[in-house]
């Protein structure tokens, strides 16, 4: 019994606020080092189950189609399957050449793909959760920081389709609350009011509450609000 426990592979999955395990991989665009060729920028590193499957289809057709979008937010795209490089590009042609989904179609995947056969980066991620499939990695989204700490993940089932337009919302309300040291309430959309952190003070709870500042409003001592300009 104790041999056996030994002999098992154990794989921890990163946590956020960890600094991202560091990898080499082939991809469909070359190689890569990450983090060493993503240094100052943002990253999203996510996983699908096999290539030539419907629901990765549909989710890599939106990332594609939004990659210019998350530029803009400095961040940059990283897709991962346990297949061959010769699969991923077959499958991606033939995304661009035959397939339409919801109004998209001849949609060109520019962002890499990484070629994971042996399952190393996989594991390093704890993408491969055996319970759910031993040899497919299931539907994770790490989000990395310019410093390639671990700031976001997100675990779906495989068969269940991502939200891309809430990985969007989260980098840029991670983004903004780091720029303005400020917190995003439930449901924030861009442009919505945001939290300030509570007060580390009694006085500055008691200045807070009773400030004339138009800009700021109190729901209680602990719960403060700092308006957006529309």
């Amino acid at each position: 019994m104790e041999e056996n426990k030994s002999n098992q592979e154990v794989i921890r999955m990163p946590l956020i606020g960890d600094d991202a395990p560091a990898f080499r991989a082939k991809t469909t665009m070359g190689p890569i080092n990450f983090p060493e060729d993503y240094k100052g920028r943002w990253v999203i590193l996510f996983s699908h189950p096999a290539d030539f499957t419907p629901v990765c289809t549909t989710e890599f057709m939106t990332f594609a189609t939004m990659q210019e979008d998350f530029r803009r937010l400095n961040t940059e795209l990283i897709g991962l399957s346990i297949d061959s490089i010769y699969a991923h590009i077959a499958w991606l042609r033939t995304i661009k050449e035959k397939i339409e989904f919801a109004g998209m179609k001849n949609v060109e995947v520019n962002f890499p793909v990484i070629e994971d056969l042996k399952m190393d980066v996989s594991k390093k991620f704890g993408m491969v959760q055996p319970n759910a499939s031993t040899t497919q990695a299931v539907r994770a989204v790490f989000i990395m920081d310019p410093q390639a700490k671990v700031r976001a993940i997100l675990y779906y089932p495989l068969s269940t389709g991502r939200n891309m337009d809430e990985i969007k919302r989260m980098i840029i309300a991670m983004q903004k609350a780091e720029e303005e040291q400020i917190a995003t309430p439930a449901n924030w959309q861009p442009g919505d009011d945001v939290i300030i952190p509570p007060p580390g003070s009694c006085g500055v709870a008691k200045d807070r509450v009773e400030s004339q500042d138009e800009d700021k409003y109190c729901l209680d001592w602990f719960m403060c609000f700092k308006k957006e300009k529309k």
